[in-house]
């Protein structure tokens, strides 16, 4: 979230954030509340300083003084305790509105309300020309015996998957691999829970607003998790971190689940959508500084081109739109892999700039070198998740009679040259 100095101070460029992210929010009624909650802030510090002030002299008051002065103090008490109530009801609408306020987007972003706005800036690799028809991955799946996509729909529902054979051997070892190479990065791995608690979720950002998308737990007060972020944001929630040990660098990797409600309809056919899934997440907690976050940024996007072409799979890097990053982002970019069977590129990464509206959500500070508690800065990025990531492998390095050639990089982790 942003801070209330912040906003008051630059009320025309948060107003025009609202305006460019879609967000129903009356920039007025916080203003307002803010008022409120700052008068009734002052009017009890000023109560309680008249209670103080009576206290401290009424040892010293005259006996027919001492009755009234025990009224005026039980009255200011009385009435601090009134107004305390009528602040935390304030306090708790102010908050929630806060929590709603957009950060200010890189003014590189394109302007426009979804992802018809966003652009692309960069196309790496080029589609494969296949000399005979291609097959879809489900397709190639079914034809090596790869999963049981239809047997497990009648275990576990729709958008579920269950590979097996070299597939599954496939997908561990791609995995670890990925996570190997962000640590050799110097990123530390770290496993993390797929379930939180509902404060981790709005430490991080998705709520409110994307409750709809999560797994509630209810008899636990747990929900599930879509991201390694999540747990990450929060492990250091309430800490002072020191500038020395700056940045966190993290490489979190986790089971994955997202309902995706509202998705009725779309990608219903194979391992580009479904509930369950495993990923390694970059994660990035630095100093608040914009030239050092710009520069994590470009890092967070170049480990994760380099796995891409390690994998020889086409893709393109989206600037995302100020109505499509979402709430908390200063920047957003987009990866995308080149989907043959559909004709066009899709997204498997996406990488975020948050400068230190996540921070403050989730209280993360450091001490910077003049002994200064600021909040910290915070970025993410996909390294790699799967299933998603094998629809293009799959398809990309398909072969004539219905195979699939490795690439080189996996060769020697699957012991040969086709899968």
């Amino acid at each position: 979230m942003l801070g209330l100095d912040f906003i008051k101070a630059n009320r025309e460029a948060v107003e025009r954030a609202i305006a460019q992210k879609n967000v129903g929010l009356d920039l007025d009624a916080l203003l307002t509340l803010e008022g409120e909650v700052r008068g009734l802030k002052t009017e009890i510090d000023q109560l309680r300083a008249e209670r103080n002030a009576i206290s401290a002299g009424f040892k010293s008051a005259a006996p027919e003084e001492k009755a009234e002065l025990g009224r005026r103090a039980k009255e200011a008490g009385a009435r601090a305790g009134e107004l305390e109530g009528h602040l935390a009801e304030k306090q708790r609408l102010l908050t929630a509105l806060q929590m709603r306020v957009p950060n200010i987007p890189y003014e590189g972003a394109p302007i426009g309300p979804d992802e018809n706005s966003n652009i692309v800036i960069r196309t790496e690799g080029s589609p494969p020309e296949f000399g005979f028809e291609p097959l879809d991955h489900v397709a190639l799946i079914e034809k090596n015996g790869w999963a049981d996509l239809s047997r497990i729909t009648q275990v576990s529902g729709s958008r579920t998957y269950c590979l097996k054979g070299r597939l599954a051997l496939l997908e561990t070892k791609l995995m670890a691999w990925a996570l190997e190479k962000i640590a050799a990065a110097e990123f530390t791995p770290i496993t993390v829970p797929a379930i939180a608690r509902d404060q981790a979720f709005l430490n991080q950002g998705q709520f409110p607003g994307h409750e709809e998308e999560t797994y509630q737990l209810p008899n636990d007060d747990l929900w599930l998790a879509g991201t390694a972020e999540v747990a990450l944001t929060s492990l250091h929630s309430g800490e002072i971190l020191e500038s020395g040990s700056l940045p966190v660098l993290y490489a979190g990797y986790s089971p994955c689940f997202r309902r995706e409600a509202g998705s009725a309809g779309r990608d219903v056919r194979g391992l580009l959508r479904v509930h369950q899934f495993v990923k390694v997440e970059q994660y990035v907690i630095c100093e608040a500084d914009q030239a050092q976050s710009a520069e994590w940024h470009a890092r967070l996007l170049e480990l994760a081109e380099s796995l891409l072409t390690a994998l020889e799979i086409p893709y393109q890097v989206i600037e995302t739109s100020t109505g499509d990053m979402g709430l908390g982002k200063y920047r957003m970019n987009d990866i995308e892999s080149w989907v043959p069977s559909l004709g066009k590129y899709r997204e498997t990464h996406s990488c975020s700039t948050l400068h230190d509206w996540q921070a403050r959500r989730a209280n993360i500070r450091y001490r910077d070198r003049d002994g200064k508690v600021r909040f910290a800065h915070t970025l993410n990025n996909t390294a790699l998740a799967s299933p998603r990531i094998l629809v293009p492998l799959l398809e990309n390095h398909q072969t004539e009679n219905g195979r699939v050639r490795l690439p080189r990089v996996l060769q020697e982790l699957m012991g040969g040259e086709f899968l």
